[in-house]
C-alpha cells in the first residue's frame, strides 16, 4: 500500500515545466524495470486528469496556432465581398469601361502635354551632369556649383506644377504621372549631386595624403557619363553610388513574369474602380466638404473596403514594377520593402513600408539635420513631415484641389503612434495599425477623387441627364443620339 500512495502522490503531483507542454491525454510512462506490484493497475494514470493551466484564448496562455482562424476569416470574408459584388452586380450592371480609362489618359488636340513634359525632364538631368563635369575640370567654384544645383532643382520641381496648374488640355492621368516622374526625378539628382560632393571630398582627402591627386580625379571623372547617369535615373532607387551591386543577367522567365502580374492588377484595379467606388460616386452630389456628418460617415464606410483593397493592390503593383526595373536592369539590390504587415507600431510600419524613400530621407535629410545639432526625435518630426507635405502635393496638384485631407490624417496618425503605441503592444499593435491603414491616409485620397469627380463637367453633365430620366422618363426620348 505504500507503494501504491507513493505511485499515487508521483501521477497527482503538480507537473513540472517540462510535462506542462504535453498533451492532456498523455499518460504517465510506466517503466519496464518497475515491480510487479506497480504495473497490476494499467489506469493507475487516469486517476488525475487535471493540471494547472490556462485557456487557449487567455491572454497568459502562449498558445500561438491560429491557422484556423485565421482560415475562417478568409472565406468569411471571401463569402461577405462576394455578395457584395454580386449584390453590385444586380443593382448596377457590368460597369467596367476600358474606354472611361483612356479618356483620363488621351489628351484634347494630340499635343500630349504631359509626354512633352516628361522628355523635357531631360534638361535637368543633362543640367546636372554638365555642373558636376564642370566641377570636376575647375571651371566652376564649389558654392557655385552648389547654388546652380540648388536652383536647377528648385526649377524642377516649379515647372511641371506651372505646366499643370495652366495648361488645360493635360489629362488628370498625365498630371498625376508626370508630377510623380519629376517627383522621384528631383529625389534622383539631389542624391546626385550630394553624393558626388561626399566623393570629391573623400578623393581629396585620400589625395592629400598619398599626394595623387590626378588619379583620384581622374576615377571620379570615369563616373560622370550619361550611361552612368541614365542608368541610376532608370534604376528602381533614389540614392547616387558609384557602383551598384548587379546581377549576372536578365531573367527572361522573371521579366515576363512581372510583366503579366503588372498587367492582371492593373485590370483589376481599373474593375474595383468602376464597378465599386464609382457608384458609391454617383450617389452624391455634394463634395465632402459640404456633406452632413451622417452623409459623410455612410460614405466613407461605403468606399473603406474598395479604398483598402486598392491601396493593397497599388502596393503589389510598386513590387512588380520595381522588380520588373531591376531585373531589366540587372538591378541587385531588391530590398524594395519590409514585413510592414507585421508592424506593431505605425512607426515601424512607415519605415518598412517604402524602403528606397525611407534610405533617401534618413541619407540626405535625417543624417544633415543631425549634423547641424538637430536632436534625433526633432530631426524625425521633421522628415515626417515634410513627406506627408510632399505626398499631399502629390495629390492634390495633379487634382487642383488643396484641402489637407491627406496631410491632417498622417498627422493624426502621428499623435495616434505617440499617444497610444505604449497602450497597443504585440498583436493589439498589429490591429491598430492595419485599422489605421484601412480609416487612414487612402481614404483621405479617395475622398479627393470624390470631389474630382463630383465637379467634372463630364460627370455633372450625366448626374444631371439621369435626374432628369428619372423624374421625366419621356425626356429620354428628346436627347439626341
Amino acid at each position: 500500500m505504500a507503494v501504491m500512495r507513493k505511485r499515487f502522490s508521483s501521477v497527482c503531483s503538480p507537473p513540472s515545466a517540462e510535462e506542462n507542454s504535453a498533451s492532456l491525454y498523455d499518460s504517465v510512462p510506466v517503466s519496464a524495470t518497475d515491480p510487479p506490484s506497480e504495473q497490476e493497475h494499467p489506469s493507475i494514470s487516469l486517476l488525475c486528469c487535471h493540471r494547472v493551466q490556462d485557456s487557449l484564448l487567455s491572454s497568459n496562455s502562449s498558445f500561438t496556432k491560429y491557422r484556423g482562424i485565421l482560415n475562417w476569416i478568409i472565406i468569411l470574408l471571401v463569402l461577405t465581398h462576394a455578395h457584395l459584388f454580386l449584390e453590385n452586380f444586380i443593382q448596377h450592371g457590368f460597369l467596367i469601361d476600358v474606354k472611361k480609362v483612356l479618356e483620363h489618359l488621351i489628351e484634347d488636340n494630340c499635343n500630349w502635354p504631359s509626354v512633352n513634359l516628361i522628355l523635357a525632364a531631360n534638361v535637368f538631368a543633362i543640367t546636372a551632369l554638365l555642373l558636376e563635369r564642370s566641377q570636376e575640370n575647375g571651371l566652376l567654384l564649389l558654392s557655385s556649383t552648389h547654388r546652380l544645383h540648388l536652383t536647377n532643382l528648385g526649377l524642377l520641381l516649379l515647372f511641371p506644377a506651372a505646366v499643370i496648374v495652366h495648361e488645360p488640355t493635360i489629362s488628370t492621368g498625365g498630371a498625376f504621372f508626370s508630377l510623380w516622374v519629376y517627383t522621384a526625378l528631383g529625389m534622383k539628382l539631389y542624391s546626385y549631386q550630394e553624393t558626388n560632393r561626399w566623393y570629391r571630398q573623400a578623393h581629396f582627402t585620400d589625395a592629400g595624403t598619398d599626394r595623387n591627386v590626378s588619379v583620384a580625379q581622374k576615377a571620379h571623372n570615369e563616373h560622370l557619363t550619361f550611361k552612368d547617369l541614365y542608368y541610376f535615373l532608370l534604376a528602381p532607387t533614389l540614392c547616387y553610388q558609384k557602383d551598384f551591386p548587379c546581377t549576372p543577367k536578365v531573367r527572361i522567365n522573371k521579366l515576363l513574369h512581372r510583366l503579366l502580374e503588372m498587367v492582371i492588377v492593373i485590370q483589376i484595379m481599373v474593375g474595383i474602380v468602376q464597378q465599386w467606388i464609382e457608384p458609391i460616386f454617383q450617389r452624391s452630389e455634394n463634395s465632402f466638404s459640404s456633406m452632413d456628418i451622417t452623409m459623410k460617415v455612410e460614405h466613407l464606410v461605403g468606399l473603406a473596403a474598395p479604398t483598402h483593397f486598392l491601396w493593397l493592390l497599388f502596393f503589389f503593383l510598386s513590387h512588380s514594377y520595381l522588380n520588373f526595373c531591376a531585373e531589366l536592369l540587372c538591378f541587385g539590390d531588391r530590398h524594395f520593402y519590409g514585413d510592414w504587415w507585421n508592424a506593431t507600431t505605425l512607426i515601424t510600419f512607415w519605415k518598412n513600408w517604402s524602403i528606397p524613400f525611407q534610405k533617401w530621407c534618413h541619407r540626405h535629410v535625417y543624417t544633415r539635420l543631425v549634423e547641424k545639432n538637430s536632436s534625433p526625435s526633432r530631426a524625425e518630426l521633421l522628415v515626417f513631415l515634410m513627406s506627408a507635405a510632399l505626398f499631399e502635393c502629390m495629390i492634390a496638384l495633379p487634382l487642383q484641389s488643396c484641402r489637407l485631407w491627406v496631410f491632417l490624417m498622417m498627422v493624426f496618425e502621428l499623435l495616434v503612434a505617440v499617444f497610444l503605441g505604449n497602450y497597443f503592444e504585440g498583436n493589439y499593435g498589429n490591429g491598430l495599425v492595419w485599422l489605421c491603414l484601412l480609416l487612414g491616409p487612402p481614404l483621405a485620397v479617395t475622398t479627393y477623387f470624390h470631389d474630382h469627380y463630383i465637379s467634372s463637367p463630364r460627370n455633372q453633365s450625366s448626374s444631371s441627364t439621369q435626374t432628369s430620366e428619372q423624374h421625366f422618363p419621356g425626356t429620354a426620348f428628346l436627347q439626341p443620339h
